[in-house]
C-alpha cells in the first residue's frame, strides 16, 4: 500500500504547472496515500530521492499555440494587377503632395527666393552612387550574355499576335490572347520562337550631352541616339563611356520656382565621328541581335551561366531602385515611353488613349523602377516536359518574372521571395480533379 510522508519541503513552488519540483525529503510517520490524489493535476507519485516535474496537458497546447504564431512565410502571392490601357496610369506620387510642393515652389518664387536643390536634382553627381552605377552597367551586360546564351538550351515562345510569352517545351493553351485576330483562334495564342527582346523587355531612352540643356523637340529627335534607359541611367549617374559623352558639372544649377536662372553657361556637345561608332559601342550593352552573336554553351556550363544570370538581374534590379531614389525618371501616364532626366521631352509620338487631345504629346509622370526595367512575369511551370497549362486551372498555376523562370528551369535555385510568386508550395491537380477541389 501507498504510504504519504509526513513531512514534504518542496525546494521550489508548484503554484504554477510545468515547473519541476525539487528533492522531496520524507520525514516521520508515513500515512496512507488515496488513489485519487496520486493522478490528481499530473501529478506522478514521487519516488524517494529522485526529481519529479509537474506535467499537464495546458503545456502542449501552449506549445502549439506559441508555434502558430510564429511568422510563417506566405504560400501564394498574387501579382499586380494589370492596369487598363484605356486609362490613365496611377500617379507613384500621391497627387495631393505634388500639388502641395508646387505651392511651395511657387511661394518662394513669389518672395523671391531660389528654390533650394540637392545633388543630383542641381546637376552634380552623388559620389556614393557612382560605385552603384558601375555595378549595373556591369551586371547588365553579364544578364544579357546569359539571358542570350541559356536562350539556346531553354525553348521559349511568343505570342505572334500579342505580348505573351512562355518558357515551357510547348505553347500553353490559356485562352487569353489580347492580339487583333485573337477572336479567329478563340483566345489562343500564335506561338513562334522568341528572342532576346522578348525576355528582356526593350526600354529605350534618348541621350542627352546635358540632361539639364534644351528639351528634345519633335523636329530635332532623330539629332539624339536611343539607347536603354538603364544605360542612360547609369551614364548621367556617373558612369564615363567615350562613345556617348556626357556634362559633368562643376557649379550647381540654380531654379526659381520652375524657371532656371543659372545652368552654368551653354557648353555644345562633341561632334559624334560617325554612327558606326556608337552602335560599335552599345553592342554589348543593347539586347538587338545578341542572340544570334552569342553561340550555345557547353551543358555542364547550363547550371553555373543560369545561377550567374539570377544574380545578375538582382543587381540589376536592385541598382535601377537604388538609382531611381535620387536620379528623376520620367514615364508616360499613357505609354511606354521613358525619358531619364528632370524633364521630359516634346517629341509627339504618344498614341495611345485620347492622344489627339495632347496632339501626341506625351503625358509625363514620375516612372517606377517597373517601367524603367520591366519584370515580364509569364506562368511557372512545374514540368516543362509535361503537358501544356490549361485554362481551367490556371488558378493553381503560379507566375515568375521570365528571367527567373529561364534560370529555374536551366538548374538555378530560385530564391525565396519568387517562391510565393511562383506557387511552388501548391500541388496542381489532374485536369480530370479540377472541379473536385475546393
Amino acid at each position: 500500500m501507498l504510504q504519504q510522508p509526513s513531512g514534504l519541503l518542496p525546494t521550489t513552488n508548484v503554484s504554477k504547472p510545468g515547473v519541476c519540483l525539487g528533492a522531496l525529503e520524507f520525514r516521520g510517520q508515513q500515512q496512507q496515500l488515496s488513489a485519487s490524489s496520486m493522478y490528481s493535476s499530473g501529478l506522478k507519485v514521487p519516488l524517494r530521492g529522485m526529481r519529479t516535474c509537474v506535467i499537464e496537458e495546458s503545456t502542449l497546447s501552449t506549445k502549439i499555440c506559441a508555434h502558430q504564431k510564429m511568422k510563417l512565410p506566405p504560400q501564394n502571392v498574387d501579382l499586380p494587377t494589370i492596369l487598363p490601357k484605356k486609362k490613365k496610369k496611377p500617379f507613384p506620387i500621391p497627387f495631393k503632395k505634388i500639388k502641395e510642393a508646387a505651392r511651395e515652389d511657387k511661394k518662394l518664387a513669389q518672395m523671391g527666393i531660389e528654390k533650394p536643390l540637392e545633388p543630383p536634382k542641381n546637376g552634380l553627381l552623388v559620389p556614393n552612387l557612382i560605385p552603384v552605377a558601375e555595378n549595373v552597367l556591369g551586371a547588365w551586360r553579364h544578364l544579357i550574355v546569359g539571358v542570350a546564351q541559356l536562350l539556346h538550351v531553354v525553348p521559349v515562345y511568343a505570342c505572334s499576335d500579342c505580348p505573351e510569352i512562355h518558357v515551357a517545351g510547348t505553347g500553353h493553351n490559356i485562352q487569353d490572347c489580347q492580339g487583333v485576330s485573337s477572336r479567329k483562334r478563340r483566345g489562343f495564342h500564335s506561338w513562334v520562337k522568341a528572342s532576346i527582346n522578348d525576355v528582356l523587355v526593350p526600354v529605350d531612352s534618348y541621350h542627352m550631352f546635358d540632361p539639364f540643356g534644351a528639351r528634345i523637340m519633335h523636329e530635332t529627335r532623330f539629332e539624339y541616339d536611343r539607347i536603354p534607359a538603364i544605360v542612360e541611367l547609369c551614364i548621367q549617374a556617373g558612369v564615363d563611356l567615350p562613345e556617348l559623352p556626357s556634362r559633368r558639372r562643376i557649379n550647381p544649377i540654380r531654379m526659381m520656382g520652375k524657371k532656371v536662372i543659372d545652368k552654368g553657361g551653354n557648353l555644345e556637345a562633341p561632334v559624334k565621328a560617325c554612327t558606326g561608332s556608337v552602335s560599335a559601342a552599345l553592342i554589348d550593352l543593347d539586347t538587338h541581335g545578341t542572340h544570334m552573336r552569342i553561340s550555345a554553351p557547353a551543358p555542364y556550363d547550363v547550371p553555373r551561366i543560369a545561377h550567374e544570370t539570377v544574380h545578375a538581374y538582382e543587381i540589376v534590379k536592385r541598382g535601377v531602385r537604388k538609382l531611381m531614389r535620387m536620379y528623376t525618371v520620367k514615364a508616360c501616364g499613357y505609354c511606354s515611353e521613358v525619358h531619364v532626366g528632370p524633364w521630359g521631352h516634346n517629341a509627339k509620338l504618344c498614341g495611345e488613349f485620347k492622344h489627339q487631345w495632347r496632339d501626341g504629346k506625351h503625358g509625363w509622370q514620375d516612372a517606377t523602377p517597373e517601367e524603367v526595367f520591366p519584370p515580364n512575369y509569364v506562368w511557372h511551370v512545374q514540368d516543362p516536359q509535361g503537358p501544356p497549362l490549361t485554362g481551367g486551372l490556371k488558378c493553381f498555376y503560379g507566375k515568375a518574372p521570365a528571367v527567373i523562370e529561364l534560370c529555374w528551369q536551366a538548374g538555378a535555385q530560385v530564391p525565396s521571395k519568387y517562391k510565393p510568386m511562383m506557387r511552388l508550395d501548391i500541388i496542381v491537380p489532374e485536369s480530370t480533379e479540377g472541379d473536385l477541389v475546393a
